[in-house]
């Protein structure tokens, strides 16, 4: 999915042709630098209170669960990691989006090789789900998505591949994450996605479409100004909103998918799409910050929810939770004597946006992203809210 240069993990998304492809961390760092133009959040209140034991929060038993689908995107590059993530997670996902199939300009498809996980997959009783981007080498690529938008040629022969690919490896779904174009090119993506869609959906397979988080129709910008919400909500069988990364790895310490927020992106999003149609976004990361920011050296570093906890204990710091924000966060020392401010996710932040899916009414949840992120009791709790739709 779904704001995402500076912190690589080591794994690189790997490709059957010689280009170079960036893993998904580097996503979650590249969408960055457009969101300080689109949100900003005030400073957090150094009054929160602490959370003594969030591990063992208690959510509110619901007497009739609600049915919903679940995305987890997947990072298929080591493959047998991504095997064990296909078969730990599967029974919590509707689908499994394996993150990605790259545009070429000319509409060729940088490939992924992903069989292995891919059959498993198949195996496990959840739907594969194709993701194709309009990733450069380094980030999302604008003159790819213009040129493809605007080159009959190209066009014809990328929706070609997509379809045969989707044939010969066994996708069920089709996912378009196509982002940071042009602004002025968001009639001609509404147009490719308008000759797109219904030939994917005449094959027979589900379509959804990524969105930047928008709170109005006057919201433009590199990353969000080519997404129509109206007109995705029309054409897609579902979208993906991306209501995450309000705070960045070089940007000040704040909570990365505040509550309000992410209601106010809703709030918008429901009058234009059908509430069936629409996934929230959930990150299934936190960022570390060296502090004070603007002195560090480093950008900050992502670390799963489990090992925030972990770092936590280590170093005797006591979590807190912004009740605005509902996020948790802490301060801890380094053993060189370096101060840092951590914010993530635990249960007691999931639980607040498992609410705001129930109280919308939504059609599910997007996680990005299942590979590499330790958050046990996300899954457990996502259960006992929820009952997962499967096909």
């Amino acid at each position: 999915m779904k704001k995402i240069y500076l912190l690589l993990f080591t794994l690189l998304l790997a490709a059957c042709t010689q280009q170079s492809k960036p893993d998904i961390d580097r996503f979650v760092q590249q969408r960055n630098p457009v969101v300080k133009k689109l949100n900003t959040i005030p400073s957090h209140p150094e009054h929160a209170p602490p959370i003594n034991d969030t591990e063992n929060y208690q959510p509110i038993a619901s007497i009739n669960k609600p049915k919903i689908e679940v995305l987890g995107f997947l990072d298929p590059t080591n493959a047998k990691r991504a095997t064990e993530n296909v078969k730990r997670f599967s029974p919590q996902l509707t689908y499994i989006a394996f993150f990605s199939y790259n545009a070429k300009a000319n509409g060729e498809l940088v490939h992924l090789k992903q069989n292995q996980p891919l059959e498993t997959a198949h195996k496990q009783n959840v739907t594969p789900m194709m993701v194709i981007t309009n990733l450069g080498e380094k980030n999302y690529s604008p003159e790819i998505a213009h040129k493809l938008f605007t080159d009959p040629i190209a066009s014809k022969r990328f929706i070609t591949n997509i379809v045969t690919t989707m044939k010969q490896k066994g996708f069920r779904a089709l996912n378009i994450d196509f982002e940071h174009m042009y602004e002025k090119d968001k009639k001609l993506y509404n147009g490719f996605l308008e000759t797109l869609i219904p030939i994917v959906k005449q094959n027979g397979f589900l379509v959804s479409t990524d969105l930047a988080p928008k709170s109005s129709d006057k919201q433009g910008g590199a990353w969000a100004g080519a997404h129509d919400y109206a007109f995705h909500g029309k054409v897609a069988d579902f979208v993906v909103l991306m209501t995450y990364d309000w705070a960045y790895s070089e940007g000040p310490p704040n909570p990365i998918a505040p509550t309000p927020e992410i209601r106010k992106i809703l709030d918008y999003a429901v009058t234009k799409i059908p509430r069936h149609k629409i996934m929230m976004g959930f990150p299934l990361y936190g960022y570390d910050w060296n502090i004070p920011h603007h002195e560090a050296k480093k950008p900050a570093k992502i670390v799963s929810p489990q090992e925030a906890i972990r770092i936590a204990q280590t170093t005797g710091a006591q979590i807190q939770y912004d009740n605005k924000a509902e996020v948790p966060f802490f301060h801890y020392e380094n053993p060189k004597g370096k101060q840092h401010e951590v914010w993530f996710e635990n249960e007691q932040s999931a639980q607040a946006k498992f609410n705001l899916v129930k109280k919308y009414k939504l059609r599910g949840i997007g996680y990005w992203a299942i590979s590499h992120r330790d958050f046990p009791r996300n899954w457990t709790l996502l259960e006992e809210n929820f009952h997962i739709r499967k096909y």
